[in-house]
C-alpha cells in the first residue's frame, strides 16, 4: 500500500493530465516486475507481530493515517484502492483522497465528520443531486440544512455550520457557480464541490478554494456504467477524519471496484473530451429546434445536456431507440431520463420547480456514438411526440 502513495505523499510537480490519468497510481508497477495493477481481494493481512499491530492500530484511531507497512483489515484500507485513491487525488490536485462504496456513503462520512464536532449546520445550494437534497432537507444524519444562493452563502454562515456544499455545474440544470469567489465568501467553513459532472477533466475545484471535492465514481471516473463508488478529494488532515468514519461505518469500497476505477481514469480524459465535443454540437441543435423551449448547457463544456420540450417529455423518453432511457449518467453510451419523476422526485415539488427543474425537463448524458446517429434518434422521437402540448403528471 506504502508504494502507491509515494507519488502523492512526496507532491511532485503534476504531469499532464492524460499523463497523469495513465500513470498515477501505477509508479512502481513497473519496479515490481507488473505492468496491470493486481488486485488484492484479502480482507485481512497475517501479521507475527501483535504489539506492533496494536500500535499501528492506535495510530490510526489517533490521526486516521494510513498504517505505515502492510496492510492490516480490509476496513482500514486496501492497496488496490489505495492505487485509485493516490490516482483521484494527482487528477484533482489534493494531497490525499478517501474512497467509499458509493457516492452517498462519501457525503454522508464527510457530514458526520463535521457533525461528530458540533458542526451540524450546512449551507447548500439548490439544485443538487437529489438524494444528497434529500439526505440534507430529511435531516437524517442530524443535519440542519440552509438553502440559498449563491449571493446568500456568506449571510446564511452560522457558528455551528460545519460545511457549505454546491454542485457546479449542478444536476440536473447545470446551473454554474463562481466557486473562487464562494470559497472566499465561506470565509473558514470548508467548502464542498460536487465535481461529478465536470471531472477534473474540466475543472479542479481545489484550485478554487474547495477544501472538498465530491464524486460519485459511478459516473464518469468510472465510466462504463459497471461499478458503483464515490470518493472525496482533500487535504490530508480531512482525509483522516474520512478514514476513521470509514473503518467505523464500513462503507468501504471493494477492490475491484477499485481496480475498475483505476481503469477507468486511464481513459477519462479521452472518453470526457470526446463526448463533450458531441455533447456541444447537440446542444447547438437543440436550441435552433422549435420543439425545444430550452437548452441547458455549461459554458465549461462536458457531456451533460438538459433540455426543456415543447410536447410530453414522458414520450421522448418513450420512443428513443438508440438512446438508453436509464438513471445514471457518464457511461459510454448516451442516457436520456426525465428527473422531475426520477433522479429529483425526492425533492419537494415547488422547492424543485424553484431550483429551474421543470416539469418539461430531460436531462440527456452523451456518450461515445457518432452524433448524426444520436442526432437521428432525438429527432425522431421528438418529431413523433412534437404534437403533445401537456405533459403527464409528476
Amino acid at each position: 500500500m506504502d508504494t502507491a502513495r509515494t507519488a502523492t505523499a512526496s507532491r511532485t510537480p503534476l504531469r499532464a493530465l492524460a499523463t497523469e490519468a495513465v500513470h498515477a497510481g501505477r509508479d512502481d508497477l513497473a519496479r515490481q516486475g507488473l505492468h496491470a495493477p493486481p488486485i488484492d481481494l484479502s480482507t485481512t493481512y497475517p501479521s507475527y507481530d501483535s504489539r506492533g499491530e496494536a500500535a499501528r492500530i492506535d495510530a490510526f484511531a489517533a490521526t486516521g493515517a494510513e498504517p505505515q507497512g502492510p496492510p492490516v483489515y480490509g476496513r482500514l484500507g486496501n492497496p488496490t484502492v489505495a492505487r485509485f485513491e493516490t490516482a483521484l487525488a494527482r487528477l484533482e490536485n489534493t494531497e490525499a483522497a478517501v474512497a467509499f462504496a458509493s457516492g452517498m456513503a462519501a457525503l454522508t462520512a464527510v457530514l458526520l465528520v463535521r457533525a461528530s464536532l458540533g458542526l451540524r449546520h450546512v449551507v447548500a445550494v439548490r439544485p443538487l443531486y437529489g438524494c444528497s437534497d434529500h439526505l440534507l432537507t430529511a435531516g437524517l444524519l442530524g443535519t440542519e440544512v440552509t438553502w440559498t444562493d449563491p449571493a446568500g452563502v456568506a449571510d446564511a454562515l452560522r457558528p455551528d455550520t460545519g460545511l457549505v456544499l454546491v454542485e457546479s455545474p449542478a444536476n440536473p440544470t447545470l446551473a454554474e457557480i463562481d466557486l473562487r469567489a464562494l470559497a472566499h465568501s465561506c470565509g473558514s467553513v470548508p467548502l464542498l464541490a460536487d465535481n461529478t459532472f465536470a471531472t477534473p477533466v474540466l475543472q479542479r475545484p481545489a484550485e478554487q478554494g474547495a477544501r472538498l471535492v465530491l464524486h460519485s465514481a459511478t459516473k464518469y471516473l468510472g465510466g462504463h456504467g459497471d461499478v458503483m463508488a464515490g470518493v472525496v478529494a482533500c487535504d490530508e488532515e480531512f482525509a483522516g477524519q474520512l478514514r476513521q468514519v470509514r473503518f467505523a461505518t464500513g462503507g468501504v469500497l471493494h477492490p475491484l471496484a477499485g481496480y475498475l476505477l483505476l481503469r477507468g481514469l486511464s481513459t477519462l480524459p479521452i472518453r470526457v473530451r470526446a463526448a463533450s465535443t458531441t455533447a456541444a454540437e447537440l446542444a447547438g441543435r437543440l436550441a435552433a429546434d422549435p420543439r425545444i423551449a430550452r437548452v441547458h448547457y455549461p459554458r465549461i463544456g462536458g457531456a451533460m445536456v438538459a433540455f426543456e420540450v415543447e410536447g410530453d417529455p414522458h414520450a421522448v423518453i418513450d420512443r428513443v431507440r438508440l438512446i438508453t432511457p436509464a438513471v445514471s449518467l457518464g457511461s459510454v453510451d448516451t442516457l436520456i431520463q426525465h428527473p422531475a419523476s426520477i433522479s429529483h422526485r425526492i425533492v419537494p415539488a415547488d422547492d424543485r420547480r424553484g431550483a429551474g427543474v421543470s416539469d418539461r425537463l430531460l436531462r440527456l448524458s452523451v456518450g461515445l456514438e457518432d452524433v448524426e446517429d444520436l442526432w437521428a434518434d432525438l429527432d425522431t422521437a421528438l418529431q413523433e411526440t412534437s404534437v403533445v402540448t401537456a405533459p403527464r403528471s409528476s
